[in-house]
């Protein structure tokens, strides 16, 4: 950990590790306060454990379900003073939330700002930022944030408490936890333990984070208090004599599964699993902007192992090190012989190229302009030149993309991890797969032929490329026919049709490079996401109705006044390029929001 803490520049750590009820391993690495030089304690300085917060949440509404206030199959609008916008195919019930399967698109608007003037109420919340749902109920896995909100308004409802009072009540006090909380912004009484956050350790600390959606997410809390958390779910939910679950309803939360891709890892109630070298582990991570962590429960071996780190790191160091830690303590704790069987070459052969092309997350902005980013990021899957499965979203700790070999149909596992990749085919097509990483939560279904990457991607390129060189061409070609003298041979609808084609083809590119420059910039400041980018997301909307929209429809009627006129072959095909790069700019435009005035994404 020091040096993977150095290397990666990050600025501090914690590890917590319990066996049998006990805190068995604690220790701090680094600094909480780089600019003050002062150490992580593990006792007392406190971390931001991200979506390990969800772990509370779901806790705290299986103590209600125990209590017979809850049920989890009913439709969560019983339990609400508003009403989730119903669809066809059936309601949301609490097993959907516990279990990512709500039906919800990603919405991240907001979801973590620096101001707390910008927290609202969590009745708020959950009433005025419902995401569109996208998929029927119990179907499909899909993270949401949003869910997990709306869960823990529902155990404020029924409860009658404030889901802070009712932590406090139910679960920090019970399990001794002294330095935790879901408040925001940070009670004054701990904020002299809590951890800066860092996007690398060598530059400035960053403002604390406010998570909007506070039941996802808002959790500080040290590490020696995270083990007595585990300590609970792992000794029959007691933690030095005080309950917090019955032993039936914590089997229950942790024996539930929700089987997706078998035999990947699947979704319990609220945990996922991580089974690893052949030990049954459910497990949660947790990200904020900066800090970053892991929880996971050996359930036969009575063993928990928490991690959390206060920096993004150096190209995101903090995932790999989280995740090289989990690696390496199973490897070297609980190891396994590698798995050695193996599937035919020539069947390995078939399915790898069944299963190669491009694929989008389950877990995705549908309905607004970020779905773009299924787009410019696809999932593809490639066959290399030994028959594996490669993939360059997955990668492995060396960031090298990872290498499947099918161990069983239509089950592949990578090689140097042991983490596998599998498929559900139907009929000879693949319906979906995923990975054991993520598989609980998340699954990649191949993109609708209308939107494929494999066409999509090149046309859009070459219809920009395009329009980008004739709106620099234009002016240039202009000034060199002034310094020569020269005249074109066009009068009327024929440089009518030539003028407004060129105009139209800076319009297309100069909104198109608007939208560059904000998913560029959106990418690097994430702080940006919030209100205060709505009014240039509505320029950006209706400028994209004027360029997209109108270019298309003047550069088809140029192209067509070109063809019969008295334009040269060279300007017939040109302006029919344009005409069809604009009608392709349009189609992206279209698919992916960009002239749909939404502001909630």
């Amino acid at each position: 950990m020091p040096y993977a803490i150095e290397r990666g520049d990050v600025a501090g750590a914690v590890v917590a590790v319990v066996k049998n009820g006990e805190v068995i391993f604690s220790k701090g690495y680094g600094f909480a306060d780089v600019k003050e030089h002062k150490p992580v304690d593990p006792e007392r300085t406190m971390f931001r454990p991200g979506s390990i917060s969800k772990l509370f949440t779901w806790t705290a509404v299986m103590q209600l379900v125990e209590q017979g206030k809850l049920d989890l199959d009913h439709d969560v609008n019983e339990y609400l003073d508003f009403k989730i916008p119903p669809r066809s195919d059936g309601p949301i019930t609490l097993r959907n939330i516990l279990t990512h399967t709500p039906g919800f698109e990603e919405q991240i608007k907001a979801l973590i700002v620096s101001d707390p003037k910008q927290l609202v109420p969590l009745k708020v919340y959950a009433e005025q930022k419902t995401p569109v749902r996208i998929f029927k109920a119990g179907s499909t896995p899909a993270y949401s944030n949003y869910a997990t909100a709306l869960a823990g308004y529902i155990v404020e409802r029924v409860s009658g408490q404030s889901f802070d009072d009712y932590l406090d009540a139910h679960l920090f006090k019970p399990l001794e936890m002294s330095h935790a909380t879901f408040r925001q912004p940070l009670p004054a009484a701990l904020a002299a333990d809590m951890s800066k956050g860092y996007a690398l350790a060598s530059q400035p600390a960053k403002p604390y984070e406010i998570v909007v959606a506070a039941p996802a997410g808002s959790l500080a809390a040290s590490g020696v208090d995270m083990a007595h958390f585990m300590i609970a779910h792992l000794e029959g939910g007691e933690y030095h004599g005080a309950r917090i679950l019955g032993a039936e309803t914590l089997k229950m939360m942790h024996e539930t599964p929700t089987d997706m891709i078998p035999p990947l890892n699947r979704m319990m109630l609220g945990f996922y699993e991580q089974n690893y070298n052949g030990h049954r582990i459910i497990s949660h991570g947790g990200d904020t902007v900066y800090m970053h962590s892991y929880l996971h429960l050996l359930l036969d071996d009575h063993v928990g192992l928490f991690v959390s780190l206060n920096s993004q790191g150096r190209e995101g160091a903090a995932g790999a090190i989280r995740g090289a830690l989990f690696d390496d303590f199973l490897g070297r704790y609980f190891p396994a012989a590698p798995d050695a069987s193996s599937v035919d070459a020539k069947t390995a052969a078939e399915h790898a190229k069944l299963m190669a092309g491009y694929y989008e997350s389950s877990r995705r902005a549908e309905t607004s302009f970020m779905s773009i980013g299924n787009f410019a990021s696809p999932f593809k899957l490639s066959v290399d030149k030994d028959g594996f499965l490669t993939a360059s979203s997955f990668k492995g700790r060396n960031g090298a993309a990872r290498r499947y070999r099918e161990v069983a149909p239509f089950v592949w596992r990578d090689v140097d991890s042991g983490w596998r990749l599998a498929a559900k085919v139907v009929d000879g097509h693949v319906q979906r797969f995923s990975i054991d990483e993520v598989s609980p939560f998340t699954v990649y279904e191949p993109v609708r032929w209308w939107r494929s990457p494999s066409w999509f991607l090149p046309a859009v390129e070459v219809s920009f490329a395009a329009l980008l060189l004739t709106t620099v061409l234009w002016p240039v070609a202009a000034l060199v026919r002034r310094r020569n003298n020269l005249k074109l041979d066009l009068v009327g609808r024929d440089e009518r049709g030539r003028v407004l084609s060129r105009v139209a083809a800076v319009a297309v590119t100069l909104v198109s490079l608007g939208w560059l420059w904000l998913f560029t910039a959106l990418s690097s400041r994430t702080a940006m996401l919030g209100p205060g980018l709505d009014p240039w997301l509505f320029l950006l909307h209706l400028l994209s109705i004027l360029g997209y929209v109108g270019g298309a429809i003047v550069l088809v009627w140029a192209a067509a006044i070109a063809w019969t006129g008295k334009r040269s072959w060279a300007g017939k095909v040109w302006t029919s390029v344009l005409a069809v790069s604009a009608v392709v700019m349009l189609w992206m435009a279209w698919v992916y929001h960009l002239t749909s005035f939404t502001s909630r994404y």
